[in-house]
Order: structure tokens, then C-alpha cells, then sequence
């Protein structure tokens, strides 16, 4: 594991940097990011790209399923919170409670390395849109699963499973017991494999859910990794992203604003 997934103040901080630097830029060619502006992020986390849209005037609500986490970002986001502007909420964005209070409310849903950890991804995209203004849009910034390091193996206790790209991609069976041989949490894993989403799943979800797509961005080097490994961001080559499967074997993050059709 590296040394940024367990200091919690540098991930919350690099969350930030990230976030100012390349997911606001991306979402404004399409929305002015304001303090007119209302926002909801799913898993929130610990609350550093929340914090970035805060910063800019934004009305802000984090939803965080994880209480410890919740917790965190409550300190981290403590003069946000206390100004009103930020509000952090520890429930599931089912909770009944949660649909009556913010229905119709949000310019903007953000998901950021979320998208991929959600079970049902079809049935949330339609929870999503009882959240959305008439013109509101999503954003979604996620690894495609196929992606070297798209089973977050990087998070592995084992230095060498941490550093193994595309063994996530190995049949379950074998992947438990590789798992397992290396005293891994193999039902974690599991369930990242489960959830890993492709490029072409994600638009046949987002068609199915009737959202239209209306900017788009791939990375062969994704943008995180400037603050994670010191390497530049790259953008991927146009005939790569023309390639469907192969694509998101070399594709390292990618990034979406979809609207409501219609």
C-alpha cells in the first residue's frame, strides 16, 4: 500500500489539488462552476474534491456511506460546514429520507472514483435523476476496469500485488486464490472486480437510463497520478480511443458530464 492511501490529510489535500486542477476545468466547458451553483457528491469520502467546489461559492452536500470517513471529512471540511455551505451526510442515497429532502435540487452530481464500487449501476443512474434540476448534469471520473491497475490492487497490502498490473483480470477462482495466497481481503477485492465497469458498458448504461453524453475525456496517464507518482498527465491518442475493447486496456481514467435527455 502506498503512502498516500494511509495519510489521510496528503490524500485530502492531493483529492483537492486534483480536483481544481482538472476535474472543475473539464466540467466549466460545459457549466460555469459558481456560487450559484448546487452540487451533490457521492462518496464523498473524506471530502477533498468536495472542497474544490466549495473554494469556487458552491452550495455542497457529500453523501458518505463509510462512518469513519464521514466523520473525517467533517473535520477536514470544519469551516465549510460551520459557513453552511457544506453539508455531510452518512446515509445511502436510497434512504427514503434522503429522496424527499433532495429531490430536484442538485445542478451537478459528482462521482469521482465512485462509479466503479457501485453495486447495480443501471438501477443508480435512475436514482440520479430524481436529484437533477431539469438541466443539471453528472460528472463521473473513473479507472476503466480493464486498465492495468483497474482491480485498485495498488491498495493491496503485498508490495508485489500492489505493483502486479492486470492480475485483477485473471478468472475468479484464480484470483481468490492468488488473493488468498498472499493474505489479501479477498471478499474486497472481490467485490472491486464485481463492480469494475468498461468504456461501453458505462455509455450503454448511461443510454439505457436515457442521459446523453455531452463532453467527454480519456487518459493514458491519469491526472491523479501527477501528485501520486510524480508522472505527467497524458492525454490518450485519438486512434486509441477509436479501438472498442482494446481501449481500456491502455486507457487509465476517464472522464464524463452527461445530461438528461430531452
Amino acid at each position: 500500500m502506498f503512502e498516500f492511501h494511509l495519510d489521510k490529510t496528503l490524500y485530502f489535500n492531493m483529492q483537492t489539488e486534483n480536483a481544481e486542477e482538472f476535474v472543475l476545468p473539464f466540467i466549466e466547458e460545459k457549466l460555469k462552476i459558481d456560487a450559484s451553483l448546487t452540487v451533490l457528491e457521492v462518496g464523498s469520502a473524506e471530502g477533498g474534491v468536495i472542497k474544490a467546489f466549495a473554494k469556487k461559492g458552491c452550495q455542497c452536500v457529500g453523501v458518505e456511506l463509510n462512518d469513519s470517513r464521514a466523520i473525517q471529512s467533517r473535520e477536514f471540511l470544519k469551516e465549510y460546514i460551520e459557513k453552511g455551505q457544506i453539508q455531510i451526510i452518512n446515509k445511502n442515497i436510497y434512504d427514503p429520507e434522503f429522496e424527499t429532502e433532495f429531490n430536484e435540487k442538485f445542478d451537478l452530481i459528482i462521482l469521482k472514483d465512485v462509479i466503479e464500487h457501485i453495486p447495480d449501476q443501471q438501477k443508480v443512474m435512475f436514482q440520479f435523476r430524481k436529484f437533477l434540476k431539469t438541466n443539471g448534469k453528472i460528472y463521473f471520473g473513473f479507472p476503466p476496469f480493464r486498465m492495468p491497475f483497474g482491480g485498485h490492487q495498488q491498495v493491496c497490502q503485498s508490495k508485489i500485488l500492489s505493483k502486479l498490473p492486470y492480475f485483477h483480470l485473471l478468472p475468479m477462482p484464480l484470483y481468490k486464490l492468488v488473493l488468498k495466497a498472499f493474505g489479501e481481503n479477498i471478499e474486497e477485492f472481490v467485490e472491486i472486480k464485481e463492480t469494475g465497469i468498461s468504456i461501453a458498458r458505462f455509455h450503454k448504461i448511461c443510454d439505457n437510463a436515457n442521459f446523453e453524453i455531452v463532453n467527454k475525456l480519456h487518459y493514458l496517464i491519469n491526472p491523479i497520478y501527477k501528485y501520486k507518482f510524480g508522472l505527467e498527465p497524458r492525454k490518450q491518442f485519438s486512434f486509441i480511443e477509436k479501438i472498442p475493447y482494446f481501449k481500456d486496456f491502455v486507457t487509465t481514467c476517464v472522464f464524463y458530464l452527461v445530461e438528461k435527455k430531452g
